[in-house]
């Protein structure tokens, strides 16, 4: 499945989500651009790296908000920025630019925060917009709970668009990462090593501080 459009109408341009999108990109393709060597200084430098944030929060505390405009892959950034085209649009609209952008960014640090309680001692990079954008989608399911999103479905070699209701797409993202995060927290209670991957907690993190922090951002606002 993946989300193409979903049926709410806004009433302004949304600026900023185009604009974190494009600025998204930009980066990565900055990050394409170097060579191996240059890509993990690169990391190094602007994502967010658990141990150093434990050990240096002082000089550290800004990956916080720049590991978000990083990526992995190419996968890791199109599947961030089409949820963001679809969803970001709407609470942008409902917020206003500049609440909407400082929503954002706080659950971007959030999520993050999430992810560095649970691994403070890890070396491995955490990066991605997904924090953040999982806060988006915290505040879209509690204003538009009964919102229906055209989705581009994949059955074997037949490929179609349905309108599927946004919570349930947004609940499969969250129980598969709760089920992902509880598997990894298992993983590392039984192993001695150290264990990589998606960041999980991020992830749940961003959607449940998306979902606190909303309300207080001005998701519910008469309409005008």
């Amino acid at each position: 499945m993946f989300p193409l459009h979903d049926e709410n109408p806004t009433r302004v341009t949304p600026y900023l989500t185009y604009g974190l999108i494009g600025l998204n990109i930009v980066v990565f393709v900055h990050e394409v651009s170097l060579s191996s060597e240059q890509v993990e200084q690169f990391f190094r430098m602007y994502a967010l790296i658990p141990t150093e944030l434990t050990n240096g929060f002082a000089s550290e505390w800004t990956t916080l908000f720049t590991s978000q405009f990083l990526h992995g892959g190419w996968w890791h950034l199109v599947s961030n920025m089409v949820f963001l085209w679809v969803f970001g649009n709407n609470i942008e609209d409902r917020m206003g630019h500049l609440k909407y952008l400082i929503f954002y960014l706080a659950c971007g640090a959030l999520a993050a925060l999430c992810q560095w309680f649970i691994s403070m001692d890890s070396a491995i990079p955490s990066l991605g917009a997904s924090g953040a954008i999982a806060g988006v989608l915290g505040a879209y399911v509690i204003r538009f709970p009964q919102s229906r999103v055209l989705t581009l479905v994949f059955l074997g070699f037949l490929v179609t668009t349905i309108r599927i209701p946004a919570i349930i797409l947004i609940g499969i993202f969250v129980v598969q990462n709760v089920i992902s995060g509880l598997a990894s927290l298992q993983a590392a209670a039984n192993m001695t090593v150290e264990t990589g991957g998606v960041a999980y907690w991020a992830h749940i993190g961003g959607f449940v501080f998306g979902m606190i922090l909303s309300p207080l951002f001005g998701l519910f606002r008469p309409d005008y």
